[in-house]
This record gives structure tokens, sequence and C-alpha cells, in this order.
């Protein structure tokens, strides 16, 4: 993975902290699974991450022992290595001349030995979204966003050659089964020249419905095993230049199916699913 700064915004105290090119060891895979994960919750006591995080840690968590916890425990607590911490991050990545921040859900280790909290060991992290972009776009996938995490983590575990692999190309490896399934996606998250299922029939033959964020939140809950979903992170009108990523999981078994991302610049790429992106589920075989 990029090299990444993370920018822990604790309510108004910041800590920038350069995160190294870290790959977990299954040593740590083995103190996370040992260990009591605490969920550091946002210091806003009426965020929608709130209630969605702990409502999906309720629902789906099990690998480990949880508790919740306040920013302010969470800053006495990071030195126990038999604690590990679920929090929401901002990353930018390193020598991005953009400067864009993202929110991410990440997974650190605790260390006795770290004077600061750049020296925690992260073993697990997945884009949210631009920070500059509403809850409200992202918050309703979180139930498959931590069984994704859980998940993954238990998949690295059980087979180590994993850590070392390309995470993407291994996980681009599910993309022929999209066609298997419905794709839902949002009329807002694709491009406009093919934002309608006849449009997108044209060049990807396969299952595709335009839903609400509503309805892709009930498959996520009933774990429905014939849904995909897109999970986009743009810019959302918040950059003319900005990258977009395009994600898109399992309703039922919250795997990855399909990961990529691509520059959205005004006048060429939009922020959202192209053409050449459903082109590319088609001819995977």
């Amino acid at each position: 993975m990029k090299k990444i700064i993370f920018a822990l915004l604790f309510g108004s105290v910041a800590l920038t902290v350069n995160a190294q090119n870290y790959m977990p060891t299954e040593a740590d895979l083995n103190q996370f699974l040992n260990s009591k994960m605490y969920v550091v919750l946002e210091t806003n006591p009426i965020a929608e991450y709130n209630f969605k995080i702990q409502q999906a840690i309720k629902d789906a968590w099990t690998i480990t022992p949880y508790e919740f916890i306040s920013v302010a425990d969470f800053e006495t607590m990071y030195n126990d290595p038999t604690k590990s911490f679920l929090m929401m991050t901002q990353v930018v990545f390193e020598n991005d001349q953009t400067k864009v921040r993202y929110n991410f859900l990440s997974i650190f280790l605790g260390n006795k030995d770290a004077k600061l909290i750049r020296e925690l060991h992260d073993i697990a992290a997945i884009p949210l979204s631009y920070t500059e972009v509403d809850e409200e776009f992202w918050v309703y996938k979180m139930e498959s966003l931590v069984r994704f995490m859980q998940n993954h983590i238990q998949n690295m575990k059980d087979n180590p050659k994993m850590i070392k692999k390309n995470i993407f190309q291994h996980y681009n490896e599910n993309m022929k089964d999209i066609k298997q399934k419905t794709l839902y996606l949002i009329k807002e998250e694709v491009a406009p020249s093919i934002n309608t299922e006849d449009k997108i029939k044209k060049i990807y033959p396969y299952n595709v419905k335009f839903v609400t964020a509503q309805e892709i939140e009930e498959a996520i809950t009933n774990r429905d095993p014939n849904v995909v979903f897109l999970h986009k992170v743009g810019p959302q009108g918040t950059r003319l230049k900005a990258r977009c990523y395009k994600i898109i999981i399992g309703a039922g078994d919250s795997n990855f199916y399909f990961f990529d991302y691509h520059w959205v610049e005004k006048g060429k790429n939009v922020d959202g699913l192209l053409d050449a992106d459903f082109k590319k589920m088609a001819k995977k075989k």
C-alpha cells in the first residue's frame, strides 16, 4: 500500500502523524485476535457514524471481544498491547499534490513502546469518504464495511501468503462473479452518459438495478446473497480534480468483487462508475 499520512482529528485536537508503509505480520494478526478491540466513538454525540458503528459491531463482530470508548479513553489506553482499536481516521496520501483528506475506517494495535499515536501499527483500513462529504452518503454501508474488515483479517490469518500479495488484485479475481448477481446502483453515482439500465445493458448485459440508499442498507441487513452494491469514494462536487474510488461489495458475504479508481477532472472523467468499468466487468472471465 502507498505511504500515507494519518491526521487523527479528536474533537478540536488535530494530530498529524506519518504512517509507515507497514504490512501486518502473522505476529500482528495473532496479537489482534488475542486482544480486546475498543471502538473509538466520535466526539459529536449525535453523529450518525456513532449509531451505525455501534449497531454494526453488535450485529456482526465475532472474532474478538469489544467495548465502546471515547477519544479521551483511547488516549490513555493505546500503550497497552492487549488492546486494539477501531476508529475513523483522516488520511492524506503522501506526495499527493491535491492534499485531499479522506475518512478511513482503521484498526490499530496497542503498542507499549509507542510514545506517539503515529507509532501504532494498523492491520486493516478501508476508505469511507472524502472528509468534506456528508456522512449520509456512506454511513448506511457501515455494517458491510465492518464485516469486510473482519473477514479480511481472518483471511490473512488463515492464508498468510495474502499478507504480501497485491490485495486489490486478489479481490479483483472475484470480478467474474458479479455477473451472477444483481448490481445495485444509485443513479447519481453512475456517469450521466450511462445512468439508465437500457444504456448499461448495451455494454454490460447482466442484472443491474437502480435503487435508493435505504434499499442497499436493507440488502446488507438481510445479507442478500444475490446482491452486490457500489461503494464510491469521490469528491461529490467538492473538488475539481480528485480520485474516485470504486468498490463493489457483496451484500451477503461483504466480499470485495471490484476495486479501482480514476481521476476526476472537469471536462474529462466524472465522479462515478464509468462505461469503462462496466466493460471491464463484462469482459472478466
